[in-house]
């Protein structure tokens, strides 16, 4: 790590921070706001994801950058410089009285901790200003075709980050295929991540877009089914960044031609009752008219969790056992519902 001249002179911060946000990685996606305020920058104290790259498209478009660069990005699982390290240096660096820019990949306030920074630095007597940037959880599935929200469709969404297993009975769990989820840093629990939500109200067949590296080089998308999202993730090599999105705005995707499309619900004002009606992969049931096809039943797919987590995707040493516990006897198989 670079580091920059410490002034002896008395504490009396002349400096400021100021905390922007980077975006995706794009440089087109940074705002005019960040931009001026990486311009004026006497230093620039950047992550990893997203911060770099936007810096390097900056300069490869003939941008002025004259402030000194100090990389303090972050790699799963490997911390280059703790978050502590981080804080005493903006608060050194401003304390020395350099205009200093903290660049964080897509928003500072989106599982990037940069209220923390901001307080530690207030703490010392720094003052910080922000310039919110463009979250992945939302851009990211822009680019694959995935609105979070859409009429008829979801209504609302969530962005958890699954670098924590999610547990089993919460409220992540508990929502609907209608309620759109968003995994960050969800790679390594993915498996774990699969069954629990399968699992509960969204069912095996719920949809599931994998979104690798959004806005770089490397951007891929991988489609399944909560039931099939770990084997394919396995048997593609998924690797992070990656942004994960769980629930019926999938299918909206022009990479989801693989699914079964969904029945549309029918709107309230319609005319009739509105239903929540879903196709062969949505996971759930619909209500069948005399004389059509019986109703699929919900299966759960043990061969292909069990692949996955052979495969060392999930990290709960357990979860075969509890796919075994929980699978449909052989039995309940023999006849759909009626």
């Amino acid at each position: 790590m670079t580091t920059a001249p410490i002034s002896t002179r008395p504490v009396n911060p002349t400096g400021t921070v100021t905390l922007v946000g980077a975006g995706p990685g794009d440089a087109g996606l940074l705002t005019l706001r960040g931009l001026r305020a990486i311009e004026k920058a006497d230093v620039i104290v950047a992550d990893r994801l997203g911060a770099r790259s936007v810096l390097a498209q900056l300069e490869a478009e003939g941008a002025q950058i004259a402030a000194e660069v100090i990389d303090v990005g972050k790699l799963p699982g490997h911390h280059r410089v703790p978050q502590d390290a981080i804080n005493e240096l903006l608060v050194e660096l401003a304390q020395a009285g350099r205009e200093v820019v903290r660049l964080k990949g897509g928003d500072p306030f989106v599982f990037g901790r940069g209220r923390e920074e901001q307080l530690f630095c207030e703490a010392a007597g720094v003052r910080v200003e922000v310039v919110p940037g463009v979250t992945s959880a939302v851009s990211v599935p822009a680019v694959a075709g995935i609105p979070l929200t859409h009429r008829s469709v979801a209504a609302s969404f969530s962005v958890v980050s699954a670098h924590d297993q999610i547990e089993p009975g919460g409220s992540v769990s508990a929502s609907g295929s209608d309620h759109t989820l968003v995994l960050l840093m969800g790679v390594s629990t993915l498996g774990h991540s699969a069954h629990v939500l399968a699992a509960g109200a969204r069912g095996t067949d719920c949809p599931v877009a994998i979104v690798e590296d959004g806005y770089g080089p490397g951007e891929r998308v991988t489609i399944g089914t909560l039931g099939t999202i770990a084997q394919l993730a396995a048997a593609r090599q998924v690797r992070s960044p990656a942004v994960v999105v769980i629930g019926e705005v999938v299918r909206l995707s022009p990479h989801a031609a693989s699914l079964a499309p969904a029945a549309v619900p029918v709107p309230a004002d319609a005319g009739g009752a509105a239903s929540a009606a879903s196709g062969p992969a949505s996971g759930t049931t619909s209500s069948a008219a005399p004389g059509s096809p019986s109703r699929p039943v919900r299966r759960r797919a043990r061969s292909r969790l069990a692949a996955a987590l052979d495969a060392g995707l999930a990290v709960d040493t357990g979860l075969i056992r509890a796919i075994d516990a929980h699978s449909p006897s052989p039995s309940s198989r023999k006849a759909p519902l009626s």
